[in-house]
């Protein structure tokens, strides 16, 4: 993908037929991000199959999480239905969405590759292996609220980067190229034993699928509270991380000329992507294209610098994740499409296009 008259998108700003006047105003940006965040939020838990008063909703949450009453009565449905269902899960949405979008900044700015998302590197594959065993293990962890699968897939999703890292591994230094290859060799492996596996158990066979299809599945306020530090501890991080990206997009060796210390920084990039990723899939399973479509939309409003970059795509993915949600729970109610689906309806065509719109860049 190009910008203007055929500038390369990683490009540094200077000198580039940038919008300059709206990227100036990085407050402005996240701000109105974060506005039209907490619209989603409010829309996706007013909307539902069971109708519920935006003033009941708003009593509900204000005397269950700040103690105030508002005076207004409501059924314990309804209590259970916004405090214990709607609202964990919408914001288990928001938390993958800004997850899965901020691991995608890092990776496409770590490898310089418009095409990387959260599970190139083996994340997808490992966390579905992991999460698959796990069914075959029916534990319930009743101290923390969930069974062994959100555990095994954070688990696999950490630990297929670190062993495909460890693989492409050369001396001192980890190509970027060894990294593609040996991603794509062990996502390949691991959806194999994840197969042989489930035709070796058919009772678990449509479990696996709709867990590799997608679907927030929060599992009330316990996993929330163990999965949202880790997320906003990666962000945190991964924004410490931005200054170092902001190099790399000169390349390696301009980076290091620069004083980054560059396999430092891309097992720091690899680590905060996989903690990223293993905490989203470990309440949605695996949620394609966010990664990839969300960071690229992003980009087109505030350049590549990542400074700004990463919390805007943060915020970008929790909203979009958040409608994503609300529109497959509604579109069929009461069934529901898999939020996999949703969003691949909406990234396929987009990954398209950047196919299309980088021809040129890649021919011969």
């Amino acid at each position: 993908m190009k910008w203007g008259r055929g500038v390369p998108l990683w490009a540094p700003t200077r000198g580039r037929p940038y919008k300059t006047a709206m990227r100036r105003q990085p407050i402005l940006i996240l701000t109105l991000f974060l506005l039209i965040l907490i619209a989603a939020l409010f829309v996706a838990t007013l909307l539902g199959t069971v109708a519920v008063s935006l003033d009941r909703i708003a009593a509900i949450v204000l005397k269950r999480a700040l103690g105030i009453s508002l005076g207004i009565e409501w059924t314990d449905a309804q209590e259970s239905i916004v405090w214990q269902l709607r609202l964990p899960r919408v914001l288990g949405a928001a938390l993958v969405g800004s997850a899965l979008a901020s691991a995608g900044v890092l990776f496409q700015g770590l490898l310089r590759n418009p095409m990387a998302d959260p599970y190139l590197l083996g994340t997808s594959g490992g966390a579905a292996l992991a999460a698959t065993l796990a069914l075959l293990v029916p534990i319930y962890f009743g101290a923390i609220g969930f069974s062994l699968v959100p555990l095994a897939a954070f688990l696999g999703a950490l630990g297929s980067v670190l062993i495909v890292y460890r693989i492409a591994r050369i001396g001192a230094r980890t190509p970027i190229t060894m990294l593609l290859l040996a991603g794509f060799a062990a996502s390949s492996l691991m959806a194999s034993l994840m197969s042989f596996l489930m035709l070796l158990n058919q009772n678990t066979l449509q479990r696996v699928v709709l867990w590799t299809m997608g679907g927030i599945s929060a599992g009330g306020w316990d996993a929330l509270a163990i999965v949202a530090p880790l997320i906003f501890i990666g962000i945190l991080a991964a924004f410490m991380q931005t200054r170092n990206l902001n190099a790399f997009l000169l390349g390696e060796e301009q980076a290091a000329a620069l004083g980054v210390s560059v396999e430092r920084q891309k097992f720091l990039t690899l680590v905060i992507g996989a903690l990223l990723t293993g905490a989203a899939v470990s309440i949605s399973g695996l949620v394609g294209f966010v990664g990839l479509v969300i960071p690229h939309l992003v980009r087109l409003i505030t350049g590549p610098d990542h400074r700004l970059l990463l919390p805007a795509s943060a915020l970008a993915g929790a909203f979009f994740l958040v409608l994503a949600d609300l529109f497959a729970r509604l579109i069929l109610a009461p069934n529901e499409i898999p939020l996999g689906v949703v969003t691949a309806l909406i990234g396929a065509p987009f990954f398209v296009y950047l196919l299309r719109s980088s021809q040129r860049e890649y021919a011969f």
